[in-house]
């Protein structure tokens, strides 16, 4: 991962491209699809460095943030199925931890594969709803690890790649997820009234 100094600027990033993906997330598609490759590509590389290489674990994040980013650009389509599936994941999780239980893996599978095919047959308002949704977690996540509050605030110094985005970023605090909804909300409302509106227009 990440050495623990960047914590603080990784999370102005997950704020701001949270911020931009869920209020514009729809009419710049491509550059959100780019942002979240590019974190996700950082992410893996670094984590394959250890710790006190500092030096390499930045080129490396470098490297495969550019890769991640291309990637997720050059595959559009997949990238829709990705997000479909992705927020069905997510929804199945936050559930799940919200009745207090980790969900059955065959909900999260049925969920996310009904969120890929929903992707691709209303691909327009899927993209509003995940980039939506998914902007508010990341920019709440990153608004909490710049606070210092709980799991979120530990994301840099975690050595699982995967747990970048906690699904208890503030243990305790239900808050959290009220937050989420309402964010995500306001989002999805922004978008379909404004920037996908102007860009179908």
């Amino acid at each position: 991962m990440l050495p623990a100094w960047l914590g603080t600027p990784a999370a102005v990033v997950l704020l701001l491209g949270g911020l931009l993906a869920c209020f514009a997330g729809y009419r710049v598609f491509r550059i959100v699809l780019g942002i979240y490759g590019f974190i996700l590509g950082a992410l893996i590389a670094s984590s394959a460095m250890g710790a006190e290489q500092t030096g390499w674990t930045i080129l490396a994040a470098i490297a495969g943030g550019l890769a991640g980013a291309v990637i997720l650009i050059l595959a559009y389509f997949l990238g829709v199925a990705l997000l479909g599936a992705g927020l069905g994941a997510l929804g199945a999780n936050v559930i799940g931890t919200a009745l207090g239980q980790e969900p059955h893996v065959a909900v999260v599978v049925i969920l996310a594969i009904a969120g890929a095919l929903a992707a691709l047959a209303l691909q327009r308002y899927v993209i509003v709803l995940a980039t939506a949704f998914g902007g508010a977690w990341t920019a709440i996540v990153g608004a909490l690890a710049l606070a210092g509050v709980g799991g979120a605030a530990d994301v840099a110094a975690r050595d699982d790649v995967w747990l970048v985005y906690p699904l208890q970023p503030a243990p305790g605090e239900r808050w959290v997820v009220a937050a989420w909804i309402g964010l995500g909300l306001a989002g999805t409302l922004v978008q379909l009234a404004f920037t996908a509106r102007r860009k179908r227009g």
